[in-house]
């Protein structure tokens, strides 16, 4: 694990002006004429097919390119770590049937697959500490209480909710209440307004619900308190219940057991604090953390005593070159098996890059001081003409459309290049599992220092849940656990259908 992360460092290092390069300059700081003399010819034939087989690995890119390129590929894939999970299926999931209907309530397929599969890490934490009661950190923005209900409702645990934000905690309160009254109704799965199934998924009954709702608390975290002071008040303050530890005591649960913390795509420097306070404190037996939003992670000491997000590891922050910039961080969100999909499929998103950088050539060229601004000119904003593009684009830069050039020779030139845009995508995609199997490596090394047991598991499917690696950590052995999810097949309910009627929160 340490050879990794200085391998990965040394990547990172010789291509650091790849990665710290933001798309949207590709025309104002020329970054095709950084790229290595020898690549750009290639690159610049390359049909979005050969490019979407230099970035999976599957099968050569069907041309002579420069063996430097082909080295640069090869080392950022074996460098990461491997991103597939049992059961994989190449299509999205529908409505999961090892759900019980009323917990897929308010719940797309996609946040179902992870409720599921994460639930599985939950039982087997539990079964493999002596039935230790779980409290998820369930930081999901918006917290709706999905994970927390599968838990408490679907496995019977006792469970503890804490969100930044009371008023999501109400919201998931009120779903808690919506499934409480359904319960009592003694209405069975087949109930009217069950949401719809797949046709071919398999029919083993789910598992009966338990009426035990879980607990909510209003609070953030504080990676520097105690582990039985760890609550801040909610931001913003509002009329949910004054925080407090919901342990009851300087540790452990309220009736003096042990504890499991849980954090779904916790966000940015909420995963190491979780870490931190499992490994300072005993009455934590288990964690089970899914990173998110990388960007976010402070990179300098934050309260006194409290490292920063990254580095946490002395392992990692020894190595010359560890450091990871914003964009870098930001790099390491991307969804690289969906980038992959639009380049197989030549997709009509993958125009979306270019328009958004000519459009920042027009800003520069009419007000320098507006540049990276975090424009958004609509999700279907790829489906427009550049014209309609820029229509909606430059305003929300506070320029009007009728003062800048729409149709000039210089933006023509510039959207014809959009096969070099994607080139240069593809390449920055290639180095963002590095990057974050890097930021994952030091919190695992960072609890190896501890004298912890942990592991990293490819838990989701991450054709449709990128941030699928999910740290694993225990003070006992985690053989219960891991051989548990070995056994484990994925949700059968594969459709190319994901829409849905409910609600699903983005995180």
């Amino acid at each position: 694990e340490q050879r990794r992360a200085a391998d990965i460092i040394r990547l990172l290092t010789l291509y650091r002006p790849l990665l710290d390069a933001f798309i949207i300059d590709f025309f104002t700081e020329g970054l095709w004429a950084q790229l290595p003399p020898a690549w750009q010819p290639a690159l610049a034939s390359a049909t979005p097919l050969q490019l979407a087989r230099l970035l999976g690995g599957r099968g050569g890119p069907g041309a002579a390119w420069p063996l430097s390129l082909l080295a640069f590929a090869a080392a950022a894939r074996a460098l990461a770590f491997p991103r597939g999970c049992p059961g994989e299926s190449p299509h999205p999931p529908c409505q999961s049937s090892r759900l019980h209907p009323l917990l897929r309530r308010h719940i797309k397929p996609k946040k179902q697959h992870e409720v599921r599969r994460l639930g599985k890490v939950e039982q087997g934490d539990a079964v493999g500490s002596q039935g230790i009661p779980p409290i998820p950190a369930d930081f999901v923005s918006p917290h709706q209480g999905h994970l927390s209900r599968f838990l408490a409702f679907g496995l019977g645990l006792s469970v503890t909710a804490v969100e930044s934000d009371g008023r999501l905690t109400s919201l998931a309160e009120r779903f808690d209440q919506e499934l409480l009254r359904e319960l009592g109704k003694k209405r069975g799965p087949g109930h009217e307004g069950q949401p719809r199934r797949c046709p071919n998924a398999p029919r083993r009954p789910p598992r009966p619900l338990t009426p035990q709702a879980p607990q909510h608390v209003a609070g953030r975290l504080d990676p520097a308190a105690p582990w039985g002071e760890f609550l801040l008040p909610p931001d913003p303050p509002g009329p949910s219940p004054a925080a407090r530890n919901p342990l009851g005591g300087p540790g452990g649960s309220e009736d003096g057991g042990q504890v499991l913390v849980t954090g779904l795509h916790a966000c940015g420097d909420l995963s190491p604090a979780l870490l931190r306070h499992f490994a300072r404190s005993t009455n934590v037996a288990a964690v089970a953390s899914v990173g998110c939003c990388y960007m976010k992670l402070s990179t300098a000491p934050q309260p006194p005593g409290c490292p920063p997000g990254y580095p946490r590891s002395a392992s990692v922050a020894s190595l010359p070159g560890h450091q990871l910039s914003y964009r870098a961080r930001e790099a390491a969100c991307h969804a690289l098996e969906e980038y992959e999909g639009r380049l197989r499929g030549d997709s009509a998103h993958l125009r979306a890059h270019c328009y958004r950088a000519v459009l920042e050539s027009l800003i520069c060229a009419a007000d320098p001081s507006k540049r990276h601004l975090g424009l958004q000119p609509g999700r279907k904003a790829h489906t427009l003409s550049f014209p309609q593009y820029a229509h909606l684009g430059l305003p929300l830069a506070g320029l009007d459309p009728a003062g800048v050039p729409l149709d000039s020779g210089a933006v023509g030139a510039m959207l014809e290049q959009q096969h070099k845009v994607v080139a240069f995508c593809t390449l920055g995609q290639l180095l963002a599992p590095a990057v974050e199997t890097l930021v994952l490596l030091d919190r695992l090394l960072y609890l190896r220092e501890q004298g912890l047991h942990c592991a990293l598991v490819p838990l989701f499917n991450p054709r449709f849940s990128p941030r699928n690696l999910v740290l694993v950590a225990a003070r006992t052995p985690l053989d219960t656990v891991l051989a548990g999810l070995d056994k484990d097949s994925e949700d059968r309910d594969s459709s190319k259908d994901m829409d849905s009627s409910e609600d699903e929160d983005p995180g």
